[in-house]
């Protein structure tokens, strides 16, 4: 079962609506559901709520470090609740699943996302679940960047709130330990990328 779920973000109104902030979506979607406010913990280095789960308490946090430095907010409260790895699930923005996409996962590499690589570092282990919220990608490893911190339009910014309505539903069956069950839900409802528009004859 899960007993901290983190969203991965950069804090700040300036970032707010970046593609790599969806992390923090998909937390804030959980908070507005459940009726709860996240509020900032100094000790745990962000923004945190508690929710009541079926089998205790489950935490929510938004780290409030940067990106890069994910790890010192996840670590300080899963060290204080004494909340082992595989009980952690970090929502991210993921740059190989087109919008539109959602993948769970246990454990893996970064994939040269910073704040994977933080928790992993501060925790001393990648064994946490992942949920994986596609983004997509720009075609080009030099425009990353940019792309991450840039703002998706609207039709893909629908694709991508689909699907993290389609993860916030599962979300019972994770809190549950469900995990299984809650991947093949979440990966049978991928809708194909989009694909690219025809030029027109000339």
């Amino acid at each position: 079962m899960i007993r901290l779920i983190v969203g991965l973000g950069n804090p700040g109104p300036e970032h707010a609506l970046q593609r790599h902030n969806a992390g923090f979506w998909w937390v804030d979607q959980i908070a507005q559901r459940e009726g709860l406010a996240l509020r900032a913990e100094r000790g745990f280095f962000g923004d945190v709520a508690r929710l009541r789960g079926p089998h205790g308490d489950v935490w929510l946090l938004e780290p409030g470090t940067y990106m890069n430095r994910s790890g010192q907010a996840v670590a300080a409260l899963a060290r204080f609740y004494k909340i082992a790895p595989e009980h952690i699930l970090v929502a991210h923005d993921e740059l190989d699943l087109p919008p539109g996409q959602i993948k769970l996962k246990l454990a893996g590499g970064h994939a040269g996302h910073n704040g994977l690589r933080d928790i992993a570092a501060q925790i001393g282990t990648p064994q946490f679940w992942r949920l994986r919220i596609g983004i997509g990608h720009p075609g080009d490893r030099d425009a990353v960047i940019g792309f991450v911190l840039g703002r998706p339009p609207r039709s893909e910014l629908e694709r991508i709130e689909q699907a993290m309505q389609r993860g916030l539903d599962e979300l019972p069956r994770l809190l549950r330990g469900e995990f299984e069950a809650a991947m093949m839900h979440l990966h049978r409802g991928n809708v194909p990328p989009a694909a690219p528009a025809k030029e027109s004859p000339k």
